[in-house]
């Protein structure tokens, strides 16, 4: 199938300017996804597998770089407030779902490790919104095998402010952890978008506070899902899924540990293991995929034209002006071999 990658800036309520992406397929899709990466992750390249596959079946897949992480502004990868990236995926992802060609579309939030976290508040946000979501390795609770003493906890939380920057959370290498294939592992290290220095201090409080908030109120997740993660990860403990499994409310809720893989489910194992772990998010969503008439009856009949036209002459009109970084949006058309 052939796919149309687009890629744009938008402005968010702070004035913070973030870079978005997505891949498009060239008929109307089944369903919207939206994607949310990982700590110190991207998407524009870190992204890129999901987004290509999930639009080779069909799907209009959309991302965007929280502030501080890949190509958006900001001091690189400090999180100051968690919920600012909570607001703007929200703000982004709900301008995407109210154009005309999309009203009547399922949506589905897909969120890898602290993507997941990021993907569970927007649904708890609005949690009547979303049709669904696929969390791989979520970030939604603290291992017991990995949680800091309390009084570590507020020896930190006193300094914070003082010296939020300041990169000295002790940590392992992550990338050397996640990601299983020695090959993908030395081509994500050498993606200069993604983070690969300490954690900043801010920056580590705020995951932890936020990780722990989650794990309080698991029973608030009311939205079917698929929740995914690799036996052998020591990144983020496949005992969290569990207790997200068991505690959600959610009716329709699916889960599946996979013997021997990692952290980097959908990147950094070898192929023919991305491949059974696609295999199994496609099923998914094709599952529970298709037009909402019911939701959305007292919105006009959608546009009959394919999505991805309006989606291509949006991105040649911005493409004609420069933003402040000096870049162009951009529309790149993709055929799927």
């Amino acid at each position: 199938m052939d796919v149309v990658h687009c890629e744009d800036y938008i402005t968010n309520s702070r004035g913070v300017e973030l870079f978005t992406c997505k891949w498009l397929p060239i008929s109307s899709p089944k369903a919207l996804v939206f994607l949310c990466h990982g700590y110190g992750m991207e998407c524009s390249n870190f992204m890129k597998g999901v987004g290509v596959e999930l639009s080779n079946h069909g799907y209009a897949v959309f991302g965007i770089d929280y502030e501080g992480h890949g190509q958006s502004s900001g001091a690189r990868c400090y999180i100051k407030k968690f919920d600012n990236i909570v607001n703007d995926c929200s703000e982004y992802f709900k301008s995407v779902c109210v154009r005309e060609e999309y009203k009547r579309k399922s949506r589905f939030l897909y969120g890898e490790s602290m993507g997941g976290a990021v993907a569970l508040l927007i649904h708890k946000k609005d949690a009547s919104f979303w049709d669904g979501a696929i969390l791989v390795a979520p970030m939604c609770k603290i291992s017991e095998k990995v949680k800091p003493h309390p009084i570590i906890i507020s020896l930190l939380t006193r300094v914070e402010d003082v010296i939020p920057k300041w990169k000295i959370v002790p940590t392992k290498d992550v990338i050397d952890s996640a990601f299983k294939d020695p090959v993908k592992r030395e081509e994500i290290r050498g993606n200069k978008l993604i983070y690969q220095e300490k954690p900043r201090l801010k920056t580590a409080l705020e995951l932890l506070r936020t990780s722990m908030n989650l794990e309080d109120s698991l029973n608030e997740v009311t939205m079917p899902f698929f929740v995914l993660h690799g036996e052998a990860d020591t990144v983020t403990d496949p005992e969290v899924s569990r207790a997200l499994y068991e505690q959600a409310s959610s009716t329709d809720k699916t889960m599946k540990l996979y013997v021997g893989m990692w952290h980097g489910l959908t990147a950094g194992e070898p192929d023919d293991n991305i491949k059974i772990v696609f295999s199994d998010i496609l099923a998914w969503l094709d599952k529970r995929s298709g037009d909402d008439s019911a939701r959305f009856s007292k919105f006009s009949q959608p546009s009959t034209s394919p999505a991805t036209e309006s989606e291509q002459n949006e991105c040649e009109t911005r493409s004609n002006a420069k933003n402040s970084h000096g870049w162009k949006g951009r529309c790149l058309f993709h055929s799927a071999m």
